[in-house]
């Protein structure tokens, strides 16, 4: 019987923007999860305000630019005005808006814990081929598939690139190269014996 593991990605901060600071020697600034909103006649402008690391001062990323309220989801109008964090973190991991300001995300700087219920004992004493394993994250990490396999199983850059060589490992979605970027509901599939001979 085939079973999908989990990896259970759980951020504990918002990546930094890379950013040259106006007031100071700092290219990094931080999101404060606060929104700016602004309306001007019948049009309402949306940012997601962030703070320099060293000296605070603010620099906006624009969400909504001369939109009229009306064609503004209500929900998501309510988050605005609320400053709702949960809705902030979303914006603030996005890099397609980023790239809408031409700014960049420092994913490098976020912090981030991976929960499994899958151990090195439960690989030994399954039958099957293949190893399953489904990613659950709430945001964009821009997170190398290597890296998170070296990090979750402990095991070698050098050990790892020479299971996607092998094909070994890859995504259900067709996807084999190490630096292509894992994604929520990606699910890994890892050759179980290959796995187990680099690690005795």
């Amino acid at each position: 019987m085939e079973t999908t593991f989990t990896w259970e990605i759980k951020v504990k901060n918002t990546p930094l923007l890379i950013k040259k600071c106006s007031h100071c020697e700092s290219d990094r600034f931080y999101c404060s999860d606060k929104f700016r909103m602004n309306a001007q006649k019948k049009n309402i402008d949306v940012w997601l305000i962030y703070r320099c690391v060293k000296c605070d001062n603010t620099c906006n990323m624009t969400l909504l630019s001369r939109t009229k309220p009306d064609l503004i989801d209500k929900k998501l109008f309510h988050s605005f005005s609320m400053n709702d964090r949960e809705v902030a973190w979303q914006y603030a991991f996005s890099a397609g808006m980023a790239s809408k300001n031409k700014l960049q995300i420092d994913y490098d700087s976020v912090e981030y814990e991976v929960i499994s219920n899958i151990s090195f004992e439960d690989i030994m004493n399954m039958n099957n081929v293949i190893i399953s394993i489904r990613i659950e994250c709430d945001f964009e990490l821009n997170l190398k598939l290597l890296s998170l396999i070296k990090r979750c199983f402990s095991l070698s850059t050098t050990r790892l690139k020479h299971l996607f060589e092998e094909g070994n490992i890859s995504l259900l979605s067709g996807k084999t190269s190490p630096k292509c970027k894992v994604k929520n509901g990606d699910i890994i599939l890892i050759d179980r014996k290959s796995l187990i001979d680099i690690w005795v």
